[in-house]
């Protein structure tokens, strides 16, 4: 098996990488069609879903909330009020130097690592390894997919090599 760091960052890297490079196809798309970039901030998919700028704040946390976690670390908390192209592309930044900055050892051997947390009111635990495939990785794919689907039905010349990281 593949140790854990191996798990986690290079995937959360090259994917908030994509996202990075979505949102400049975003700004270019505004440019283009000459819109206010502002517009999309607050588009959903369906009204009872999130908008785009939480989309991309609940991916970056998912990233960073799972390798601190899986470190033994404290997850950073961050105020959730980026309202603009650009803070959301600094949060991304953030989000990519934190992962950087935590050693590999500090995740190699989590796979059993108790992870606590509070869903929906009550606290629920998993063993390291379960946390990451049942938790973040689903989370931090749906949200990302979500990202991409708000701005592909927006008009965004985007498609799935863009969500891959492969543009």
């Amino acid at each position: 098996m593949p140790a854990m760091s191996q798990l986690t960052k290079p995937a959360f890297m090259h994917m908030l990488g994509a996202l990075d490079r979505i949102l400049n196809k975003l700004a270019a798309h505004c440019e283009a069609k000459k819109i206010d970039p502002a517009v999309f901030m607050t588009l959903r998919l369906f009204p009872d879903m999130f908008p785009l700028t939480r989309q991309v704040q609940i991916a970056c946390d998912f990233a960073k909330g799972a390798v601190a976690r899986l470190a033994g670390r404290e997850n950073p908390s961050w105020p959730d009020n980026e309202a603009t192209l650009p803070e959301l592309k600094e949060r991304i930044a953030r989000t990519l130097a934190f992962i950087a900055a935590i050693p590999d050892a500090e995740i190699d051997g989590s796979e059993e690592r108790t992870i606590t947390l509070k869903m929906r009111g009550q606290e629920m635990s998993f063993p390291g390894l379960t946390y990451l495939n049942f938790v973040v990785l689903p989370n931090f794919y749906f949200h990302l997919s979500t990202t991409y689907g708000i701005l592909r039905n927006g008009g965004v010349d985007i498609g799935k090599n863009d969500f891959l990281g492969r543009n």
